[in-house]
């Protein structure tokens, strides 16, 4: 077992070796497979010259504004901050053991503030302004841009969307970069120290989400001029959060007592609680990657809502199969699951293509979340590379399958999509790693064993449920 006295740095090193190395070896044979194949024109959508990228954010008249679109993104904005307060807190809350989650509820309301902070300074420009094709520029650092010159008739605008305030558009995009830093949460509660989590988060955000998020939704990202098709966040939240889950639970190692003692949740009517809000919250999120009042918002809504059901169909079967009986945590995990795998497609498939993704999607996760599990012998805390992780990879690929031009004026290709996958993955692999080592140096990673078995509400906030 691991803890932050304990021959940390060589251990780091081993994984630096072992996973960083082949990751970014990986994403170099992607990067050369690419190359070869674009000018055959193998991929879904022809690469474009990034010289040929839209021009960035700008000032516009306030009359050139859309006020339905604008509304429906301010709505979309709450029901995706809704998702990660209270909704991700209720999740994770009601997994844990009693003694950790004051603890768990802490790190998500933490990082939520401080990631929305860093992304108003950093994050945000790095991630949507145009840059290069793996990074955007600094001109929107410092909390800089978003005006509003309501004298002047004028208001900031992104040249991503130019019929909504800037404002409103960062905010959008600020509610997802929120609830990806809180999904890792679910992979080390009950161990991590309060201080190096809040660390490791802060240089997450800036290191891997934000270049991550620029690559796809960018449109001089490099993922996004190959074609690769993430209506929602498919491979920037779910793959990247599942990947950065994965290395987090082998750098800081199983719990004590992990596989030999039971580890009962606290209160499954508090995952309910906040399934429910993750339910209600993802029509913003899928919806309101519209970017518009419009049918194509409309239908994604409906789609999401059919995957949901679909995914706690198929996990509540796999489980009543598998082992004679259904349970809440597996509908509530089947409900997650579909609602995941339909995130990159809602915007490019019809109701039946969205029925297959969840049901396909429930089935996928139920066995990351056991049998990958098992495999990889990793202690995943709360599963969230075996729903997120594992949903986002089935999600992706089936958009490239299923996406339907009419919907979304855009082919699917699946070997776009794979590529797109492999990047995500293999990237977030290997940075998440490196981000661990640095906090590790600094901070260490690991409570110590007394702290850990008194459980951390009491040993890192001094509070207690009662």
């Amino acid at each position: 077992m691991l803890n932050a006295r304990t021959n940390v740095g060589g251990f780091f090193m081993h994984l630096l070796r072992l996973a960083g190395r082949k990751a970014l070896f990986c994403l170099a044979q992607t990067l050369h497979f690419v190359k070869q194949l674009t000018p055959v024109g193998a991929l879904a959508l022809p690469a474009l010259a990034l010289a040929d990228a839209p021009a960035g954010p700008t000032l516009a008249a306030v009359d050139t504004l859309n006020g339905a679109d604008t509304a429906w993104v301010m709505v979309s904005t709450a029901l995706v901050v809704l998702m990660t307060l209270p909704g991700i807190a209720l999740f994770y809350g009601g997994m844990v053991r009693r003694f950790n989650v004051v603890n768990t509820m802490a790190s998500v309301v933490a990082i939520a503030a401080l990631s929305s902070l860093l992304w108003f300074a950093l994050g945000y420009s790095l991630a949507f302004t145009p840059g290069n094709g793996f990074l955007g520029g600094l001109e929107r650092a410092g909390f800089a841009g978003l005006e509003f010159m309501g004298t002047a008739g004028q208001v900031a605008v992104s040249h991503i969307a130019p019929h909504l305030p800037e404002s409103v558009f960062a905010m959008f995009q600020m509610s997802f970069a929120v609830i990806t830093c809180a999904l890792v949460v679910g992979a080390l509660v009950e161990r991590m120290k309060f201080g190096a989590l809040l660390g490791f988060m802060a240089l997450w955000l800036l290191l891997v989400y934000a270049p991550i998020a620029h690559w796809v939704w960018e449109p001089g990202g490099w993922l996004a001029q190959l074609g690769a098709l993430d209506f929602a966040g498919g491979s920037v939240v779910h793959i990247n959060a599942g990947a950065a889950a994965l290395m987090c639970a082998y750098a800081l190692g199983p719990r004590q007592g992990y596989g030999r003692e039971p580890f009962l949740p606290f209160n499954l009517g508090l995952t309910m609680a906040g399934t429910g809000l993750l339910w209600v919250g993802w029509f913003g999120f899928n919806g309101g990657s519209a970017l518009a009042a419009d049918g194509r918002a409309g239908l994604a809504v409906a789609v999401t809502h059919i995957a949901a059901a679909a995914g706690a169909v198929s996990w509540m079967a796999a489980e009543w199969i598998a082992r004679k009986r259904a349970t809440l945590l597996g509908l509530c995990s089947g409900v997650v699951a579909g609602l995941v795998a339909i995130t990159p497609a809602a915007g490019f498939v019809g109701p039946r293509a969205a029925l297959v993704i969840g049901l396909v999607a429930g089935v996928a996760c139920y066995w990351g979340a056991t049998g990958l599990k098992r495999l990889l012998r990793a202690d995943d805390s709360l599963d969230v590379f075996g729903v997120h992780g594992v949903g986002g990879l089935v999600g992706a690929l089936l958009t490239g399958v299923f996406a339907d031009p009419a919907i979304g004026g855009v082919p699917g290709n699946v070997l776009t999509q794979l590529i797109a996958c492999v990047a995500v993955l293999a990237y977030s692999l290997a940075m998440t790693t490196v981000v661990l080592f640095i906090v590790s140096r600094f901070a260490g990673l690991r409570v110590q064993e007394g702290d850990e078995r008194k459980g951390l509400d009491v040993a890192l906030h001094n509070e207690k449920l009662n």
